[in-house]
């Protein structure tokens, strides 16, 4: 699933850890001793214990996850998974595992749920079962241990995730996190993350070769089984290993949680791995880790300071929460894993070779969110760079034109449209007096029309009324949302007027069509201008956003009748031909066929093409429509630094990408159903 915001926060006597993972994203916070001038790559940090007379004067957060009535650990995944919510809405799942349990006592409890509003349900549901207690004196909330012992997430170590599902089941039980039971606590292990994994039919089939018996339901249960595989498999090791040593029996399982080498569990369980993934994992004697995939396509941040040391998708969650300049938050770096031990010692360590960084460029343009000082920048400038496209559209005429944009997503680009727009207009206006000064045609009437005429106009002319997303959602009943999620505000737009409007992307089309431009239409411009700051989305994503399916794509739709309408029918059996001969070459050999499809095509045709076939039928109005993309070249110089754009260039960053593009044509052309990356074993 593409949903992962973990968190693990995390104190000294005993650890206090939250991991909160969500959808599109992923916030692990972890409270520790640690200063962060003692963090580097491979050095192991002890936690330094606080003297028992300062722990008498510390905050009751010591123990548990209480630190005070008014500050409950609960209530702090809470706000993390909360801030991160615009990653996912499927369904929600926490966790939590005790440290140091009595023998015979549950050390370990998940909650997950589906149902709508699910975490606003599930966390009141547990704070109700605490209060409920305190009320009937079951236990006493300033006591750490009493809310360790009788609450079930009480514990030390408090893990929770929103989901977007790209695969799999939209029910509870495809909710993270996902757990595999032991009665071995250093056996026991919960795992959730941000990810999608493209081999995942080969992964089950290795699985399968070694004897065992995989789920095939979903890449979570994938990932969870081949940890717990070598995790087993060191756990044996090392007990073996103690009884040949004449160790007693009592004395093995601490010296198991003390000997474990789980940087080695986490490299030889994703050295296989095909994806983008940020994926947090508690064994379940409460040591952890949270690792990012080599080319670091799915984001992860990391905060540290004194007393916590926390994970994110997202940098601003971690910004928020724990009250921290931008400058405290640093990206957990690609192919590498934070260990935190059970005694509290960290490490960050490479477990994968080094790969060339990739990361998901739709994170910067839509999934995140907006608030992120870097982000809201690069947003600004997507919007700014669409101008001089947009001016030619227009022919220039301010004077008759009105300027919106789609809620909600692109509100951010909007505003660096309208800076451009202004920008361009005061560069006009100065140009004009200086040539009138000049030729000594400077008069007050020049001016008043310089200064007072033709200047870009932003209205609020689009209006969201359900808050969804309607490339994310479940395809049942997405044609029945899509035509009332917008409406519009009446009086806005005369009819010589060029309604201009501004999106973050347009991938299947279907909202535009059947709803954004049936709507826009009742204002009867002259012409309506779609602008989407995204380039054309060409090929599928198999990385964790639900972008799956070829022939959705309003791009690929456009270029498929381009080809039809050139009498050119047969490149479309022959890029056919050529994607099943790709399927059978080694992984390492695979080439992108589909780009056969858009190569006699410029840009422009195909983004004339898209405009005819939006076009809104059956509204009485016949004006026109023109549908702006961006430039990739644009794109590149707006976010800072690499970026991933397979989606535009099918240009993909693992050999799992090239079998997703050369499947999904080839289901494409055959008519079936089905996201490319739900390859069968």
């Amino acid at each position: 699933p593409r949903s992962v915001n973990f968190s693990i926060y995390r104190a000294k006597f005993p650890t206090l850890v939250m991991i909160s993972l969500s959808a599109a994203p992923h916030a692990t916070c972890l409270t520790t001793s640690v200063k962060p001038a003692e963090r580097s790559l491979g050095k192991t940090t002890k936690l330094t214990p606080t003297p028992s007379a300062e722990r008498k004067q510390a905050p009751k957060f010591l123990g548990s996850c209480t630190w005070s009535r008014r500050r409950i650990g609960l209530n702090k995944l809470f706000l993390l998974m909360e801030k991160q919510h615009n990653r996912g809405q499927d369904g929600i799942g926490i966790g939590c595992v005790k440290l140091e349990m009595p023998l015979g006592q549950p050390y370990i409890f998940r909650r997950r749920d589906a149902k709508k509003d699910s975490m606003g349900y599930v966390f009141r549901k547990e704070l109700k079962s605490f209060n409920r207690m305190v009320r009937k004196g079951i236990l006493d909330p300033e006591d750490p241990d009493a809310v360790k012992r009788k609450f079930d997430f009480g514990g030390e170590v408090l893990m929770g995730h929103l989901r977007y599902g790209t695969s799999g089941e939209f029910d509870s039980g495809s909710c993270h996190p996902y757990l595999r039971r032991s009665n071995w606590p250093t056996r026991t292990l919960m795992v959730m993350g941000n990810f999608n994994m493209t081999n995942t039919g080969a992964l089950n089939k290795k699985m399968m070769d070694r004897g065992q018996h995989p789920v095939f339901g979903t890449d979570t249960q994938t990932v969870l089984e081949e940890v717990g595989f070598h995790l087993d498999e060191h756990h044996t090791d090392l007990y073996h290993k103690l009884k040949e040593q004449g160790i007693d029996g009592l004395e093995i399982p601490s010296l198991i949680s003390q000997q474990m080498d789980l940087p080695e569990v986490v490299r030889k369980s994703g050295e296989s791995w095909d994806g983008g993934y940020a994926i947090a994992g508690v064994v379940g004697n409460g040591d952890m880790f949270v690792m990012r995939d080599p080319r670091g396509i799915r984001p992860c941040h990391v905060y540290q300071d004194d007393e916590v040391i926390a994970f994110a998708s997202e940098r601003v969650p971690l910004m928020t929460v724990f009250e921290a300049d931008k400058e405290a938050v640093e990206e957990l770096e690609p192919g590498h894993v934070s260990i935190v031990r059970r005694d509290g010692s960290q490490k960050t360590v490479r477990f994968h070779d080094e790969r060339p960084k990739t990361p998901c460029s739709f994170e910067r343009i839509y999934f995140s969110r907006g608030n992120d000082p870097s982000i809201y920048r690069e947003r600004k400038a997507m919007g700014a760079s669409l101008v001089d496209q947009v001016c030619e559209s227009i022919d220039g005429n301010f004077e008759n034109a009105v300027f919106a944009f789609i809620p909600n997503t692109a509100e951010t680009a909007y505003y660096g449209f309208l800076d451009g727009l202004r920008m361009l207009r005061r560069q006009q206006v100065r140009a004009e007096i200086m040539d009138a000064c000049k030729k000594g045609d400077l008069s007050d009437e020049l001016l008043d029309n310089l200064v007072m005429r033709n200047w870009p106009r932003g209205e609020k002319a689009v209006h969201k009324d359900i808050k969804m997303r309607t490339f994310i959602s479940q395809e049942k009943g997405r044609a029945q949302l899509v035509s009332h999620v917008y409406d519009i505000t009446y009086g806005l737009v005369k009819e010589n007027d060029a309604l201009v409007v501004l999106d973050d992307s347009i991938v299947r089309g279907t909202t535009l069509k059947e709803s954004i431009l049936k709507i826009l239409a009742r204002t009867r411009p002259r012409k309506i201008v779609v602008c989407s700051t995204a380039p054309q989305i060409r090929y599928p994503d198999c990385y964790g956003i639900d972008m799956s399916e070829l022939g959705k794509f309003i791009a690929f739709q456009a270029a498929v009748n381009l080809i039809k309408r050139a009498n050119n029918a047969r490149l479309l059996e022959e890029v056919y031909q050529a994607c099943k001969v790709e399927l059978t070459k080694p992984a390492e050999e695979r080439v992108n066929q589909v780009k056969r499809i858009y190569a006699d095509f410029a840009d422009e045709e195909i983004s004339a093409e898209i405009s005819r076939m939006v076009y809104p039928e059956e509204t009485g109005w016949h004006g026109d429509v023109e549908v702006i993309y961006q430039t990739i070249d644009n794109l590149r110089a707006c976010i800072k630094g690499p970026i991933g754009d397979w989606y535009f260039t099918g240009n993909f960053p693992t050999p799992g990408g090239f079998a997703t593009v050369n499947l999904a044509y080839v289901k494409w052309f055959e008519g079936a159903d089905g996201r490319s990356y739900d390859l069968p074993l």
